[in-house]
């Protein structure tokens, strides 16, 4: 220590040291006397040592030292003690690892805790352990204010702490992920999150349908703002299309727009931005996407004595905007004159914001349009309704069609599937035994047929049966009165059974309409079919293939002409070598020349 002027009386000297450390605080004041006669101009006298002062390892202890009575030098300095050698903070993948290399039989206490503003901690966990630990921290636990602190447990024992995640990207992206906004009542609002940072926040103006969040420079100008503060919005009433931001470092961390859950979506309004200039000048803008765009209208005043100055249009780069100004802003500045238009912040000399909805321009803005579609959807129906007869037009569902036949062997079946294979090819529908053999081994041949064929008779479909030489001959021994014994019958033939179902439709004149008969060129002839079923038409086929499609197509059948031609030739050529192949065939039936 340095000496000014010598005294006879002994110099005095102070010496305090002090730390603080969560949640300890040391302060020692040492008072150390020199002899006058030791003391010379500019020279040292000596030292003291002090060593029973305890802080705790990586603190900073203040020295402060002055003499008494006082002279113009002092000793202020700060001295930043060693960390703690035996806890190291590591890396393990994304997560943090804490690693305490201390004896087995070391006992201690490890604190994690958020140091808050104004010196204030809120402990996260906290746990006593013993010997050697390996800690492991997720990464999502991570903010710049997560300290950790450890400490011997003995009586008295000193606290250490450090905060080594301050600059760690990961745990500011932890922060702006919790942080949220929250609101108070009378307008206040808070900037909620675990550590406390500096932030910069502006309020803006969302309009509907995206786009940027137009700032407001009033009535809230960009400033740093505490997080856990309570604030105050200097607004006179809120608008769901209010928002703010919260932006650090020059990027955007959040945008909420905070009174859309209490007062519903975003409205279609427009922000008039009024500035007041002096002698009571008054101008408007509408803010728009691009800026704000000066109205092109002026009324005579606003408030008595308050004159409304129309800014000049000046740059017209946006077009748009300015005709959605000049064709409105008559009617905006009618509706604010008349008090329609709501006023959301008055700044004395600054200016104010007004809102005023824009919902009855665009109603009537798109009232004739829809007109116009209306009135042309109309005259288009009362065309078409018209012009139906004209139009052609395919149907979408064909007409269903039930074919049944006698198993009157391989070829017989072949040309009864290549005839019900070419009818499914046109408009029709088509069920027949060959394609439903599962079902018809589950249900059995009579519930299959009486079921087929009331589907088909419900929707308006027709049942065609397909007469052979062996279907003939069994119909003939059923008329008579004789059953036909059951083991000389295929058990999968739908045919037997199939006149249990349909012989009572015609012997009871049911029959027509509902039914068609047809056999096959040079099998047999149309007048070989019993009598009972010539109560219905009975075709020839193929030779008689255009009047049979006509016929099982029904009222939709298309008029005479060349679609119906190719449609049977298609049929035909189909059709004709499963024929051929019926006559070559060894247990084909034998052709029938009429009725016996």
């Amino acid at each position: 220590m340095e000496l000014g002027e010598s005294e006879n009386a002994p110099l005095q000297a102070q010496v305090v040291l002090s730390f603080q450390s969560y949640p300890t605080t040391r302060c020692v004041l040492l008072e150390v006397q020199v002899p006058a006669a030791l003391a010379q101009p500019g020279q040292s006298v000596g030292s003291a040592v002090f060593d029973c002062f305890e802080a705790a390892l990586g603190a900073e202890v203040r020295i402060w030292s002055y003499t008494q009575p006082r002279f113009q030098k002092e000793l202020n300095l700060t001295q930043q003690l060693p960390a703690l050698p035996w806890l190291n903070v590591s890396a393990d993948g994304d997560d943090v690892r804490l690693v305490l290399d201390v004896s087995e039989e070391q006992r201690f206490s490890l604190l994690l805790y958020w140091n808050q503003a104004q010196g204030a901690s809120k402990p996260r966990w906290h746990s006593n352990l013993t010997g050697p630990q390996n800690i492991t921290l997720s990464h999502t636990d991570l903010v710049p204010c997560l300290c950790i602190q450890v400490w011997p447990l003995e009586p008295d024992s000193v606290r250490t702490s450090f905060c080594p995640f301050r600059k760690d990207p990961r745990a500011h992206r932890n922060l702006w992920r919790t942080a949220r906004l929250s609101l108070l009542p009378l307008r206040n609002w808070k900037l909620e999150a675990p550590c406390s940072l500096q932030a910069e926040v502006v309020l803006c103006w969302q309009a509907p349908g995206g786009g940027p969040c137009q700032p407001l420079a009033p009535p809230m100008l960009r400033e740093n703002v505490t997080m856990n503060k309570i604030l105050k919005f200097p607004l006179l009433k809120e608008h769901p299309n209010l928002c703010v931001q919260v932006s650090n470092w020059e990027k955007l961390q959040i945008q909420e727009c905070p009174w859309a859950d209490s007062l519903g979506p975003l409205k279609n309004d427009v922000l008039l931005v009024e500035t007041r200039g002096p002698q009571d000048n008054r101008s408007l803008c509408a803010l728009e996407p691009h800026g704000c765009t000066p109205l092109p209208s002026r009324v005579s005043t606003l408030q008595p004595g308050a004159h409304l100055k129309v800014l000049p249009l000046g740059d017209s780069s946006h077009p748009l905007a300015w005709q959605r100004a000049a064709r409105l802003g008559e009617q905006l500045l009618q509706d604010l004159h008349s008090g329609q238009c709501v006023q959301l912040w008055d700044g004395d000399d600054l200016g104010a914001l007004w809102t005023c909805p824009l919902d009855k321009y665009i109603h009537r803005r798109w009232a004739l349009v829809w007109l116009a579609c209306l009135l042309l959807a109309a005259v288009l129906f009362v065309f078409l309704f018209l012009k139906k007869d004209r139009v052609k037009a395919a149907p979408t569902r064909g007409r269903a069609v039930l074919l049944l036949h006698s198993a009157d062997g391989a070829g017989f079946e072949r040309a009864v599937g290549a005839l019900a294979s070419a009818l499914g090819r046109l408009p029709l529908r088509v069920a027949v035994d060959l394609w439903s053999r599962q079902e018809l081994s589950a249900q059995g041949p009579l519930a299959w047929v009486h079921g087929q064929r009331r589907q088909t008779l419900q929707e308006g479909g027709v049942v065609v049966l397909l007469f052979s030489p062996g279907a003939a001959a069994l119909c003939r021994e059923w008329l008579q009165g004789g059953a036909a014994a059951p083991g000389n019958h295929d058990p999968h033939d739908a045919f037997p059974a199939s006149l249990n179902c349909v012989l009572p439709d015609f012997l009871q004149g049911r029959a027509p309409g509902c039914y068609v008969v047809a056999c096959f060129d040079g099998l047999l002839p149309p007048d070989a079919v019993p009598a009972p079923f010539r109560a219905v038409p009975v075709y020839s086929l193929p030779s008689q293939m255009p009047d049979f499609l006509r016929c099982l197509q029904g009222r939709r059948a298309s008029r005479p002409g060349r679609l119906l031609a190719d449609r049977a030739e298609q049929v035909s050529r189909a059709l004709q070598p499963a024929l051929d192949s019926c006559f070559l065939s060894p247990g084909a039936p034998g052709p029938v020349t009429g009725p016996e």
